[in-house]
């Protein structure tokens, strides 16, 4: 849009351009956009137009001015419009403004000549000037403007820009030069590496659709260094990773498929580790223990070394003292070896009191420390149902701490290895069926057929007279036994709540002992067991013999048991142990 018409559109100036915001295309200097100090309003010239139309550019260059609205000086009167002879110079009336002088020497402007238009009406000449008054709030408004040759030319200088011309004569502007030289694509360098594409390539200068690098350098900004040697560097170390992790992987391929098992040599570092092997673990499971705890360095080496051993496959479950960083086959030998067992044997018919003393010894504890446990945790230590709430009872674990070997060390918790007792007990008496076979017996439930075993133990010697010790225990509970009137009469019982263990008590103290134990003055079974019955007394008490045994004397005082169907033959029994014992 120009001052006085409306053209076929304006040339694109640099923003640098001393004239840029110019309205004209004849030069002339384009009014401020501040505010006006005449009330607000913009002041108007003469030569603007509010409102104009437009003639036919094609005509030779005349435009027609109509319809437009009065003009305005700066002191509000209004101006003629302005009259044109037919050679399109401007007339003015010399009796405007109320019989004053409309023009005087500052206002009047000094018309020229109009030149034609040519293609399409864009004139090359130069338009006629007038000077205005100068705007207060333009700083460079009180600057006088040149006519003719005293007009400044803002495009006579070798760093000006070219006047705008139409556009049949506008020709392409020139690729900016470049300052900082890079190759790219069509020049050496991959566009990858150069950090450009295809698109960008394909946007050529005069096809309205600058790329990236014509719009920055337009924008007066340098061009950004592309990338080359970051991009480079990342893909070498990509492949390279790629080498070498296809190299790794294919080393460890051929490792186990073909290379024998790492391994150490030698008999250890000479530092201990005790190590737990599980009940029924195979050469892999303990393998991974041992390497775990590191003891062997691969669980193939460890393998390896057990089947080539003739007595590999006999390593038994628990607790091995062994040395870390071993070989193989050290370790193997040393497993085999029974100087490297750490664990805790417990023997058939032991008391729970002296498993107490046992596990607080090889676990280094403060004595009376897993007693206290197994008091105040007994019924989170894995009992059944059976076994819980039994009035009388002194000890609800005492029957449960299955005669075995179990893995115990330093750094172990009691309540962890009675855990493993338990456990083992629930075990073997489900597998012997404790809890289906007491009623065929004439027992009230598991509970009185794990008392009686616990008696079978305590009381028997040997394989053979546990049988016949079920047998007595049986007979003296029944109903019509008239001998001992359903009195066990067993010394094990007395010694139990005694804690101790004596062969010689006299009949005053145990007749006169009122406490559920002593089976000398209770009839029936003791409130619970009495120790901890192994398997074969269990056997016993399942099986017992049925040849009318109902009397028994260790007449040695020591190993040897007999037993007797009649009250006389117990006498006859009695006097053979006085005699050994030089009573």
């Amino acid at each position: 849009m120009t001052e006085y018409g409306r053209g076929p559109g304006s040339e694109p100036w640099h923003p640098e351009d001393p004239l840029y915001g110019d309205g004209g295309w004849g030069g002339q200097q384009a009014q401020t956009g501040e505010q006006s100090p005449y009330g607000g309003q913009p002041q108007q010239y003469p030569e603007q137009q509010a409102q104009q139309n437009y003639g036919d550019w094609s005509n030779g260059g005349q435009s027609s001015y109509g319809g437009g609205q009065p003009q305005y000086d700066a002191y509000g009167r209004q101006h003629p419009e302005p009259q044109y002879d037919q050679y399109g110079q401007q007339q003015y009336d010399q009796h405007s403004y109320g019989g004053q002088q409309q023009y005087d020497q500052q206002y009047a402007p000094q018309a020229q000549p109009q030149q034609g238009y040519d293609n399409g009406g864009w004139s090359s000449g130069a338009q006629p000037q007038a000077h205005y008054p100068a705007d207060p709030s333009d700083p460079y408004g009180q600057q006088a403007g040149g006519y003719g040759a005293e007009q400044p030319d803002f495009y006579g200088t070798p760093e000006a820009y070219p006047p705008p011309e139409p556009p049949t004569r506008r020709r392409a502007e020139p690729e900016p030069q470049r300052t900082d030289w890079d190759p790219g694509p069509d020049e050496g360098e991959h566009a990858f590496f150069a950090g450009g594409d295809a698109d960008e390539d394909d946007d050529a200068p005069g096809d309205g659709r600058g790329g990236r690098e014509d719009r920055r350098t337009r924008g007066g900004g340098k061009p950004k260094k592309r990338r080359s040697g970051c991009a480079c560097l990342v893909v070498c170390l990509v492949l390279g990773g790629g080498v070498a992790g296809v190299g790794y992987f294919g080393y460890q391929f051929y490792q186990d498929r073909f290379g024998a098992a790492p391994d150490y040599a030698g008999d250890g570092n000479g530092e201990q580790v005790t190590v737990t092997i599980p009940k029924g673990a195979g050469g892999s499971t303990i393998g991974q223990e041992l390497k775990r705890q590191g003891v062997v360095k691969s669980v193939d080496a460890f393998i390896a070394a057990q089947q080539s051993n003739p007595r590999g496959k006999s390593i038994q479950d628990g607790v091995y003292t062994l040395q870390k960083e071993m070989s193989a086959d050290s370790a193997i030998e040393l497993l085999l070896s029974p100087k490297s067992r750490s664990n805790l044997i417990i023997a058939e018919g032991r008391r729970n009191a002296d498993v107490y003393k046992l596990i607080d010894k090889r676990l280094e504890l403060k004595d009376g420390t897993t007693a206290k446990v197994a008091k105040s945790e007994y019924k989170s230590l894995g009992l059944p149902e059976w076994a819980l709430n039994h009035k009388g009872v002194k000890d609800p674990l005492e029957g449960f701490l299955y005669p075995s070997s179990y893995s115990a060390a330093k750094g172990q918790k009691p309540e962890d290895v009675l855990k493993q007792m338990v456990a083992r007990a629930n075990e073997q008496y489900e597998k012997i069926g404790l809890e289906q076979k007491a009623e065929g017996l004439g027992l009230e439930g598991p509970w009185e057929l794990l008392t009686a075993a616990s008696l079978v133990q305590a009381e028997g010697k040997t394989h053979d007279d546990f049988r016949k010790m079920a047998e007595v225990i049986y007979n003296r509970l029944k109903t019509d036994n008239t001998e001992t009137n359903q009195k066990l009469q067993f010394d094990s019982t007395f010694n139990y709540l005694m804690g101790q263990s004596k062969i010689h008590i006299s009949e005053s103290e145990i007749n006169t002992n009122p406490d559920p134990y002593n089976t000398y003055y209770h009839r029936g079974l003791p409130p619970g067991p009495i120790s901890n019955p192994g398997e074969e007394a269990l056997q016993a008490a399942l099986n017992p013999t049925e040849d009318g045994w109902i009397y028994f004397v260790a007449t040695d005082g020591v190993k040897k048991t007999e037993f007797a169907k009649t009250h006389d033959e117990f006498l006859k029994l009695k006097d053979k142990f006085d005699a050994s014992s030089g009573n």
